[in-house]
């Protein structure tokens, strides 16, 4: 007899994760290859997850202190937060004390533990990362969108922030901006953040500032932090999964606001113990040496970003030579936005009736194009973009090859690219090829 249970409706609103979604839809198109004996593979534009390998400082750390086994704070220990907060005084500048730091395993953990904490709605600029909706769902916050448009460079413009706020008076906001931007790759500049800043001001609109991406921009002496222009009103995460590629690591950071309610800080510590305990002990010592000033922490950041920047600023490119496809250019981490809507009536005809539909379409044989859509995307139904992630090449090969031959003029760059790209080159013929059927 099975027991008896009931699921709570929420449940059902909370959207799958973009890799389990994916994943699954690869896994089923492999079934049907293989009843057409066709020897499934696929060029994969869908996962965003570092090529390179994980610092040898950083890895050699964690195994030196992989007998490191008690218990610690819930917080995090306090030379990783003082280790950390130097770190973000020297790179963002901003001026952070130990105290406002809080460590936690990955920013996802860390995003859930401030929607539990701040009440309120909160407000998504899309196209969005799809992982911050499905945690207010499951905590029934309420959210809304404001739609981020082309010719703005897909950047959320203080007018259109402020508009929003004066149509909802009396409501507490706190506003999600991801710098630089998952899905375009766009970075806002200092005196684009100091003019949102000064509206979230004017109406006391919290600031959860995603900027997990900021080391990986590509001309980052120019990179501003919201937290250093409205340090009183935003709780800034980072952490080392995408510029250190070390998502496996799970570790995350947020800093807390100047002034920051000590019931928000105490509150969040206990959201922490109640839920992990601590972030794995080896992880967090091992994280001191991410965090600490080292020349070889700054050589990996600059061969990384600068082999990020040369593949996707040449393959968005290469996309936008598709006739009728327009990209986003990056200027940070590793995606750029794809827009089929040009072809929208020639979808339609061929039964493509959504933008998740067009993630299945491109899937199928004999495409096999895996890309991030619709509501992975919280677009709506009718908007056929895509997500391209360019990291599906051997990273390390690439990595050292940098190093020891860095490429100058346009022609080595090219080589670079050509060598390094050549399987992500074949899926944007795939495209291509796609593209012509729909035209």
């Amino acid at each position: 007899m099975h027991f008896r249970t009931s699921i709570d409706n929420r449940i059902q609103q909370v959207k799958m994760p973009e890799n389990l979604a994916v994943g699954m839809m690869v896994r089923a198109q492999r079934e049907k290859c293989q009843d057409l004996q066709c020897p499934f593979d696929y060029y994969s534009f869908a996962f965003g997850e570092s090529p390179f390998q994980v610092p040898r400082e950083l890895s050699q750390a964690l195994a030196d202190h992989s007998t490191t086994g008690g218990y610690t704070e819930p917080g995090g220990i306090e030379q990783l937060k003082s280790a950390a907060a130097d770190f973000y005084n020297r790179y963002f500048g901003l001026n952070v004390e130990a105290e406002r730091m809080i460590i936690g395993p990955g920013t996802k953990s860390l995003f859930y533990m401030v929607f539990s904490m701040l009440a309120g709605e909160y407000i998504i600029p899309v196209p969005s990362w799809i992982g911050y909706t499905p945690q207010l769902d499951l905590l029934g916050r309420k959210w809304h969108t404001l739609e981020l448009l082309s010719e703005n460079q897909y950047k959320l413009q203080p007018m259109q922030l402020e508009q929003f706020l004066d149509a909802h008076p009396g409501t507490a906001f706190t506003l999600i901006l991801n710098n630089p931007h998952n899905p375009t790759g766009q970075v806002y500049s200092e005196g684009e953040l100091e003019a949102l800043a000064a509206v979230c001001r004017s109406y006391r609109v919290a600031v959860l500032s995603d900027e997990i991406y900021a080391l990986t921009t590509y001309d980052f002496c120019n990179y501003s932090s919201m937290a250093a222009l409205y340090p009183e009103g935003t709780l800034l995460t980072g952490g080392l999964s995408k510029d250190r590629s070390s998502g496996g690591y799970r570790l995350g950071v947020l800093v807390l606001p100047e002034e920051c309610p000590e019931e928000l800080r105490f509150g969040l510590e206990k959201i922490a113990a109640t839920i992990y305990t601590n972030v794995t002990t080896p992880i967090q010592h091992a994280a001191i040496t991410a965090y600490s000033e080292s020349s070889g922490n700054d050589r990996y950041l600059h061969t990384t970003r600068s082999i990020h920047k040369l593949i996707g600023q040449k393959l968005s490119e290469r996309f936008a030579n598709i006739p009728g496809i327009k990209t986003t250019r990056p200027n940070g981490g590793f995606y750029f936005l794809t827009d089929f809507n040009e072809f929208k009536e020639n979808m339609l005809k061929k039964g493509i009736n959504s933008a998740n539909e067009l993630g299945k379409a491109l899937i199928a044989h004999p495409h096999h194009i895996a890309v991030v859509t619709g509501d992975a995307l919280v677009v709506p139904p009718d908007n056929y973009s895509a997500r391209i992630a360019f990291v599906d090449y051997d990273g390390p090969t690439a990595y050292e090859e940098y190093l020891s031959n860095p490429p100058v003029t346009e022609k080595d760059k090219e080589i670079f690219f050509t060598n390094h790209a050549s399987r992500m080159l074949e899926g944007a013929e795939a495209l291509e090829q796609f593209i012509g059927k729909l035209s």
